[in-house]
């Protein structure tokens, strides 16, 4: 359900996890005496812990206790997680959930934009998180399929290879350029790791597929793709001769100048969400910032955002958060031999599943604070976990 109804029902990424939380709770009983076995779990669960008291802090603003909001999903996701490691879930559901969330988010996207005639295509969220999702659900298709493929029915390789299509032009007809950036950073290091690990002939055969799917996309939607390239390096060219900050690109490099002053003034406390707030209209006052900052209430890049309304404590809170589940679920010789979840592959699967979330947020929080929705917090929180729980499951629930 996490992966399945992410984006094609309102506040799908919610359903699945609350299911999760109020099954932890009915079975705290049983799963509060199960050893955990695996430290990397405290790790987990610790980064995670740490990131919820950075959120917590956002109680300074003038929401009140509104603003725990995030960092109660964050506590809330703890029980989640020893509640899915005393049953874990099978790495098929997972590949079910996979398929139907991406092709949902690209028929959703097709929907909107070939009937309701929506220019950028938004689902039931806005237009960046619900590209960006989508092309994280598409590739996360596109790589359980390089590595299963082989060992799969021809009908399951062609409905798998469907949902990838789908969830990448799901992204495409959102017009959401920060998620194309994660792609292209992150394309090579698919490559390398399928190609070491001996997936090359389903590589190239995915890849050759991806490679039609772009010039469809090139073919259907050629024009407004290449418009948006060309209004961005418009846009940048006159943000640096002219200082144009009411512009898309314009207004992030703005944001960007902006946050990072401020944080160089108070590098190790930040200023606070009401702070933060406070500060930019005084600068804006000044004549220090343009106005045009004054409409988003986040400096559109995450590891920018955290150091000016959190300082350094922020920031490493955010690095951990990708940095431990990275570190989880790469790839090595050594983890791939110990492990041996059936059908071959499966575990080679789950660990490049794993890794693609914390990759492409990085390439999500370039342009955009991806962490300031509640969509972006859900899907990376739970999505993680259902993936770790099913890569330490026993063998014979792995299939």
């Amino acid at each position: 359900m996490v992966p399945g109804l992410a984006l094609w029902l309102p506040s799908g990424y919610s359903w699945g996890a609350l299911l999760l939380l109020l099954c932890s709770a009915a079975s705290a009983g049983l799963w509060l005496r199960r050893p955990v076995a695996s430290s990397n779990a405290w790790w987990l669960a610790g980064s995670i812990a740490f990131m919820g008291v950075v959120w917590a802090l956002d109680l300074d603003g003038a929401g009140g206790l509104r603003n725990l909001d995030r960092a109660a999903k964050y506590f809330a996701a703890l029980p989640c997680l020893f509640y899915l490691l005393a049953y874990p879930p099978r790495a098929t559901s997972l590949w079910c959930g996979l398929a139907v969330g991406s092709a949902g988010s690209g028929l959703l996207a097709i929907y909107q934009a070939g009937f309701l005639g929506v220019g950028r295509v938004a689902g039931f969220t806005n237009a960046i998180q619900y590209g960006n999702l989508s092309l994280a659900l598409g590739v996360m298709c596109g790589l359980v399929l390089c590595v299963l493929g082989t060992h799969w029915r021809r009908w399951q390789v062609a409905a798998m290879a469907l949902a990838m299509l789908l969830g990448l032009l799901g992204s495409l007809l959102s017009l959401s350029r920060g998620g194309w950036l994660a792609l292209a950073l992150s394309v090579p290091l698919w490559g390398v790791l399928l190609w070491r690990s001996g997936h090359r002939a389903m590589l190239v055969r995915v890849a050759g597929l991806c490679l039609t799917g772009v010039v469809a996309a090139l073919v259907l939607q050629g024009p407004q793709l290449w418009q948006r390239w060309e209004v961005a390096r418009a846009e940048a060219q006159e943000y640096a001769r002219a200082g144009q900050a009411e512009t898309s690109v314009g207004q992030r490099l703005d944001h960007w100048q902006l946050a990072w002053s401020m944080g160089c003034d108070r590098p190790w406390t930040g200023w606070g969400r009401t702070g933060y707030a406070a500060e930019k209209q005084r600068r804006v006052a000044a004549g220090l910032a343009h106005p045009s900052v004054l409409q988003f209430d986040h400096g559109h890049n995450e590891v920018l955002d955290l150091f000016v309304k959190r300082g350094v404590a922020g920031v490493l809170a955010l690095l951990l958060l990708y940095a431990v589940p990275w570190f989880i679920f790469w790839p090595t010789q050594r983890r791939l031999q110990v492990q041996t979840q059936a059908p071959e592959g499966t575990a080679l699967a789950l660990r490049l599943v794993g890794l693609a979330l914390p990759v492409l947020y990085v390439g999500f929080g370039l342009t955009q604070a991806f962490l300031a929705h509640n969509s972006g917090n859900m899907f990376y929180l739970f999505m993680v976990m259902l993936v770790f729980a099913a890569l330490h499951a026993p063998p014979s629930s792995a299939r």
